[in-house]
């Protein structure tokens, strides 16, 4: 017999909240609980599909394995969603790690593409307000001199992944699901380095510390973030960089304190002046 989908168990929309979802849930489990309903067959099944449907929605984990696979996510190896029993605990568990921890497609990452970086600095008061041109020196990886970021020695170019054909993607089965990623042997370039650079190793990209220019805009405040595009760890054999981005802190300073726009000090003066007045 086909089982209920959870949402309209709950009575609630696809969309619904965690906050929703639980107040469905205390409502119904209120109204079928076998306290309230003795002898009631009905009403005690009903009250086991509330808590079953509850069980899966209320974690974001089962939830979204729910609205991808539909019940059969909990089904193979018979175990119930209130345990992530049997089969799913040991297999789609996994899977569905691999899916959506990059190994499926379309997750907005480029093949090979350098990290971001961060790098933290220190402003003084007047450079807040004022604005400043300075430089920074930020230990990265750049693109290898010697194989123009190709990985390969000389003119050798680079083979096509015998493990994933070039395709940069592989397949694998488990149980009845086929699950595709990122080919673990050329990271997803669908290339191998035959002859790799004796420089870089064949990564493309070397260890350096590099000297950059940075425009800090009047005014900023504390926690400001700058982003310097392309200026992050080099990309692996050719990918692009990836991004630095600078985080402003505020340097306090010995006599003034701001408040959005505004510098202010506290000056201690004497009783007497304080009265009488004086300069």
């Amino acid at each position: 017999m086909a089982k209920d989908d959870f949402y309209d168990t709950l009575g609630v929309g696809r969309g619904a909240d965690d906050g929703e979802i639980k107040k469905a849930y205390r409502k119904l489990a209120m109204k079928y609980h076998p306290d309230r309903n003795p002898g009631d067959a009905a009403a005690e099944q009903s009250f086991k599909d509330v808590n079953e449907a509850y069980e899966v929605l209320k974690d974001g984990e089962k939830r979204a394995a729910y609205d991808r696979f539909g019940h059969a996510a909990f089904e193979q190896g018979g175990g119930g969603p209130g345990g992530f029993g049997g089969g799913f605990a040991s297999g789609f568990a996994d899977i569905f790690e691999e899916m959506f921890a990059g190994g499926s497609r379309g997750g907005g990452q480029a093949v090979g593409k350098g990290a971001d970086l961060r790098f933290n600095m220190e402003v003084n008061l007047e450079d807040a307000f004022q604005g400043k041109q300075t430089e920074i020196r930020v230990p990265t990886s750049v693109s290898c001199e010697s194989c123009n970021g190709s990985g390969a020695e000389g003119n050798s170019g680079p083979a096509a992944c015998g493990t994933c054909q070039g395709h940069g993607r592989v397949r694998s089965q488990s149980g009845f699901f086929t699950v595709e990623r990122t080919c673990p042997t050329c990271q997803g370039t669908g290339q191998v380095i035959k002859d790799p650079c004796r420089t870089c190793g064949g990564q493309g990209r070397t260890q350096k510390e590099k000297t950059l220019s940075v425009n800090i805009p009047p005014g900023v405040e504390d926690s400001t973030r700058i982003r310097l595009s392309g200026e992050g760890e080099a990309g692996l054999r050719g990918a692009p960089a990836g991004d630095l981005y600078i985080f402003l802190t505020l340097r306090p300073h010995r006599f003034f304190q701001r408040d959005g726009a505004d510098i202010y000090c506290r000056v201690p003066i004497p009783m007497t002046k304080a009265t009488l007045g004086g300069t």
